[in-house]
């Protein structure tokens, strides 16, 4: 089995998705030949998830379906407020990003979905990077204030919206296993430095030769 075969990948999508960071994504994953499964999560259609600009995507399961979350090497979460919005306030989104996290696992998300890393509490005080409308969520203390209140969060059960991360305006910021980018026009940048951290970049290099991308990204 090739080191490209044995990895997997989890891509999430809620109702408000925002559809070019779901497909761009899972397309760029799978054209590194990851295993990309996409899971509808808490979906009014159980057929489809009806995306921010109307678009249909069809899940490949069902989140509630997956028996065994420890077999995917990334979790995948897109934006699209709403649909950032449904996954990040989930406590089986938060305690699967959290358990990801702690075994080594890469956490990936895009636009809004960066939410959702802060509201499972991982990697805080890192870098961070998302759209521009949530950048107040994510911005927190400085360095000092923060690592004395992770010290109490968990025992004194702190709200996490007082905490925050190191934001960064840069396309892609990978810190500490944790992935994220700014939007819909970032998405190509954002699934490939996926590749890259899984699969090393000779393979992103593979993947994005061929896709004549423009030579600013």
């Amino acid at each position: 089995m090739t080191n490209q075969e044995s990895k997997k990948a989890l891509v999430l999508v809620a109702d408000g998705t925002e559809e070019m960071e779901a497909v761009t994504t899972t397309d760029v994953l799978r054209r590194a030949q990851l295993d990309v499964t996409i899971a509808g999560f808490s979906l009014k259609n159980a057929n489809y998830a009806k995306c921010s600009r109307g678009v249909m995507i069809v899940p490949d399961i069902a989140f509630s379906s997956i028996s065994d979350f420890d077999v995917y090497d990334v979790i995948v979460i897109p934006g699209g407020l709403n649909g950032a919005e449904t996954l990040s306030s989930s406590k089986k989104i938060q305690d699967l990003l959290v358990s990801a996290y702690n075994k080594g696992k890469i956490v990936a998300a895009i636009c809004a979905g960066p939410l959702a890393i802060k509201m499972a509490g991982i990697n805080l005080g890192g870098e961070i990077t998302s759209h521009p409308v949530i950048k107040e969520r994510l911005e927190g203390f400085n360095n000092l204030i923060l690592n004395l209140l992770k010290l109490t969060t968990h025992k004194l059960n702190i709200t996490i919206d007082i905490l925050g991360y190191s934001y960064r305006e840069d396309s892609v910021v990978v810190h500490n296993k944790v992935i994220t980018s700014r939007g819909p026009g970032t998405s190509l940048l954002f699934g490939l430095t996926i590749v890259e951290q899984l699969l090393g970049e000779a393979k992103r290099n593979e993947v994005s030769s061929p896709m004549m991308l423009a030579s600013p990204l």
